[in-house]
Protein backbone atom coordinates (compact mmCIF):
# COMPACT_ATOMS: atom_id res chain seq x y z
CA UNK A 1 0.00 0.00 0.00
CA UNK A 2 2.80 2.32 0.95
CA UNK A 3 4.24 1.73 -2.64
CA UNK A 4 1.13 2.99 -4.13
CA UNK A 5 0.78 6.05 -2.16
CA UNK A 6 4.47 6.86 -2.75
CA UNK A 7 4.20 6.22 -6.83
CA UNK A 8 1.16 8.20 -6.83
CA UNK A 9 3.06 11.17 -5.48
CA UNK A 10 5.57 11.10 -7.46
CA UNK A 11 3.04 10.16 -10.15
CA UNK A 12 1.28 13.81 -9.35
CA UNK A 13 4.76 15.73 -8.58
CA UNK A 14 5.63 14.92 -12.41
CA UNK A 15 2.49 15.47 -13.93
CA UNK A 16 2.54 19.11 -12.11
CA UNK A 17 5.97 19.93 -12.77
CA UNK A 18 5.02 19.58 -16.39
CA UNK A 19 1.47 21.88 -16.50
CA UNK A 20 3.39 24.11 -14.35
CA UNK A 21 6.50 24.46 -16.30
CA UNK A 22 8.95 23.49 -13.74
CA UNK A 23 10.28 20.04 -15.76
CA UNK A 24 13.93 21.16 -14.80
CA UNK A 25 13.43 21.52 -11.40
CA UNK A 26 12.31 17.56 -11.48
CA UNK A 27 15.62 16.26 -13.44
CA UNK A 28 17.54 18.27 -10.92
CA UNK A 29 15.66 17.32 -8.39
CA UNK A 30 16.10 13.78 -9.48
CA UNK A 31 19.87 13.71 -9.62
CA UNK A 32 20.27 15.35 -6.57
CA UNK A 33 18.38 13.13 -4.88
CA UNK A 34 20.30 10.20 -6.64
CA UNK A 35 23.41 12.22 -5.63
CA UNK A 36 22.81 12.22 -2.03
CA UNK A 37 21.63 8.87 -1.79
CA UNK A 38 24.79 7.46 -3.16
CA UNK A 39 26.68 9.55 -0.59
CA UNK A 40 24.42 9.06 2.15
CA UNK A 41 24.93 5.02 1.46
CA UNK A 42 28.28 4.77 1.29
CA UNK A 43 28.50 7.15 4.48
CA UNK A 44 26.56 4.56 6.50
CA UNK A 45 28.43 1.69 4.87
CA UNK A 46 31.82 2.48 6.17
CA UNK A 47 30.06 3.14 9.76
CA UNK A 48 28.48 0.05 9.46
CA UNK A 49 31.72 -1.89 8.55
CA UNK A 50 33.59 -0.64 10.97
CA UNK A 51 30.84 -1.04 14.11
CA UNK A 52 29.95 -4.89 12.56
CA UNK A 53 33.87 -5.51 12.97
CA UNK A 54 34.50 -3.99 16.25
CA UNK A 55 31.11 -6.52 16.89
CA UNK A 56 33.05 -9.38 15.42
CA UNK A 57 36.07 -8.62 17.92
CA UNK A 58 33.53 -8.33 20.80
CA UNK A 59 31.94 -11.69 19.72
CA UNK A 60 35.92 -12.99 19.42
CA UNK A 61 36.97 -11.54 22.43
CA UNK A 62 33.83 -13.28 24.17
CA UNK A 63 32.48 -9.62 25.08
CA UNK A 64 28.97 -10.67 23.43
CA UNK A 65 28.34 -14.00 24.94
CA UNK A 66 29.40 -11.82 28.47
CA UNK A 67 26.41 -8.99 27.26
CA UNK A 68 24.65 -12.22 26.17
CA UNK A 69 24.87 -13.36 30.29
CA UNK A 70 24.11 -9.92 31.44
CA UNK A 71 21.42 -9.41 29.48
CA UNK A 72 20.13 -13.38 29.91
CA UNK A 73 17.76 -12.83 33.36
CA UNK A 74 16.35 -9.77 31.26
CA UNK A 75 15.42 -11.76 27.91
CA UNK A 76 14.02 -14.78 30.40
CA UNK A 77 11.67 -12.59 32.17
CA UNK A 78 10.32 -10.66 28.82
CA UNK A 79 10.14 -14.39 27.39
CA UNK A 80 8.67 -16.52 29.70
CA UNK A 81 7.34 -18.73 27.34
CA UNK A 82 10.16 -19.39 25.24
CA UNK A 83 12.50 -22.42 27.11
CA UNK A 84 15.82 -21.76 28.27
CA UNK A 85 17.63 -23.56 25.71
CA UNK A 86 15.89 -22.91 23.23
CA UNK A 87 17.94 -21.50 19.66
CA UNK A 88 15.36 -18.59 19.76
CA UNK A 89 16.65 -17.08 23.09
CA UNK A 90 20.56 -16.65 21.33
CA UNK A 91 18.87 -14.67 19.03
CA UNK A 92 16.94 -12.43 20.85
CA UNK A 93 20.01 -12.19 22.45
CA UNK A 94 21.95 -11.00 19.51
CA UNK A 95 19.28 -8.87 18.46
CA UNK A 96 19.00 -7.19 21.95
CA UNK A 97 22.56 -7.02 21.73
CA UNK A 98 22.94 -5.39 18.72
CA UNK A 99 20.20 -2.79 19.04
CA UNK A 100 21.66 -1.67 22.03
CA UNK A 101 24.52 -0.42 20.19
CA UNK A 102 22.44 1.25 17.43
CA UNK A 103 23.26 -1.25 14.45
CA UNK A 104 20.04 -1.79 13.53
CA UNK A 105 20.65 -3.29 10.20
CA UNK A 106 23.23 -5.93 11.81
CA UNK A 107 19.55 -6.75 14.35
CA UNK A 108 17.55 -6.98 12.13
CA UNK A 109 18.60 -10.58 10.40
CA UNK A 110 18.67 -12.01 13.82
CA UNK A 111 15.34 -10.73 14.29
CA UNK A 112 14.37 -12.23 11.89
CA UNK A 113 15.95 -15.95 12.91
CA UNK A 114 14.16 -15.35 15.98
CA UNK A 115 10.62 -14.87 14.77
CA UNK A 116 11.25 -17.96 12.65
CA UNK A 117 12.31 -20.13 15.64
CA UNK A 118 10.08 -18.45 17.95
CA UNK A 119 7.04 -19.19 15.10
CA UNK A 120 8.42 -23.33 15.92
CA UNK A 121 6.96 -22.61 18.93
CA UNK A 122 3.83 -21.33 17.66
CA UNK A 123 0.70 -24.12 18.49
CA UNK A 124 -1.55 -21.24 15.92
CA UNK A 125 0.94 -20.32 13.12
CA UNK A 126 -1.72 -17.65 11.87
CA UNK A 127 -1.90 -16.07 15.49
CA UNK A 128 1.41 -14.15 16.85
CA UNK A 129 1.95 -15.63 20.17
CA UNK A 130 3.16 -13.21 22.89
CA UNK A 131 7.12 -13.59 22.76
CA UNK A 132 6.67 -12.37 19.28
CA UNK A 133 4.59 -9.51 20.24
CA UNK A 134 7.40 -9.01 22.67
CA UNK A 135 10.25 -9.23 20.69
CA UNK A 136 8.77 -6.84 17.88
CA UNK A 137 7.77 -3.91 20.45
CA UNK A 138 11.38 -4.86 21.91
CA UNK A 139 12.90 -4.93 18.19
CA UNK A 140 10.75 -1.31 17.50
CA UNK A 141 11.66 0.35 20.61
CA UNK A 142 15.24 -1.03 20.95
CA UNK A 143 17.26 0.80 23.73
CA UNK A 144 20.27 1.97 22.16
CA UNK A 145 23.99 3.39 23.97
CA UNK A 146 25.29 4.23 21.03
CA UNK A 147 23.53 5.52 17.49
CA UNK A 148 25.85 4.61 14.92
CA UNK A 149 23.65 5.08 12.07
CA UNK A 150 22.53 8.48 13.04
CA UNK A 151 26.02 9.49 13.99
CA UNK A 152 27.30 8.64 10.41
CA UNK A 153 24.49 10.70 8.97
CA UNK A 154 25.54 13.62 10.92
CA UNK A 155 29.14 13.26 9.90
CA UNK A 156 28.40 12.96 6.47
CA UNK A 157 26.26 16.45 6.86
CA UNK A 158 29.79 17.35 8.38
CA UNK A 159 28.06 18.14 12.06
CA UNK A 160 30.52 20.00 13.98
CA UNK A 161 29.67 17.35 17.02
CA UNK A 162 28.02 14.44 15.53
CA UNK A 163 28.22 11.92 18.85
CA UNK A 164 26.31 15.08 20.74
CA UNK A 165 23.16 12.99 20.22
CA UNK A 166 23.92 10.04 23.03
CA UNK A 167 22.65 11.26 25.63
CA UNK A 168 19.42 12.40 24.03
CA UNK A 169 18.79 9.25 21.64
CA UNK A 170 19.72 6.90 25.37
CA UNK A 171 16.67 9.15 27.29
CA UNK A 172 14.52 8.55 24.18
CA UNK A 173 15.58 4.95 23.53
CA UNK A 174 15.03 3.96 27.06
CA UNK A 175 11.51 6.29 27.75
CA UNK A 176 10.67 3.76 24.55
CA UNK A 177 11.43 0.64 25.63
CA UNK A 178 9.94 1.26 28.67
CA UNK A 179 7.19 2.13 27.27
CA UNK A 180 7.00 -0.52 25.26
CA UNK A 181 8.14 -3.08 27.89
CA UNK A 182 4.87 -2.04 29.94
CA UNK A 183 2.47 -1.66 27.49
CA UNK A 184 3.19 -5.31 26.27
CA UNK A 185 3.06 -6.53 29.65
CA UNK A 186 -0.27 -4.74 29.97
CA UNK A 187 -1.78 -6.50 26.84
CA UNK A 188 -0.14 -9.76 28.16
CA UNK A 189 -1.64 -9.28 31.78
CA UNK A 190 -4.99 -8.71 30.00
CA UNK A 191 -4.88 -11.88 27.84
CA UNK A 192 -3.83 -14.18 30.69
CA UNK A 193 -7.25 -12.96 32.62
CA UNK A 194 -8.89 -14.37 29.69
Amino acid sequence: MVNYIWAGMIFIGIVTAFVTGNVDAVNKAVFEGAKTGVTVTFGLISILIFWMGVMKVAEEAGLLDKMARLLGPLARWLFPTVPKDHPAFGYILSNMTANLFGLGNAATPMGIKAMQELQKLNPDPKTATPAMCTLLALNTASMTLIPTTIIAIRMNYNSANPAEIVGTTLLATFIATTGAILIDRWYQRKEWKR
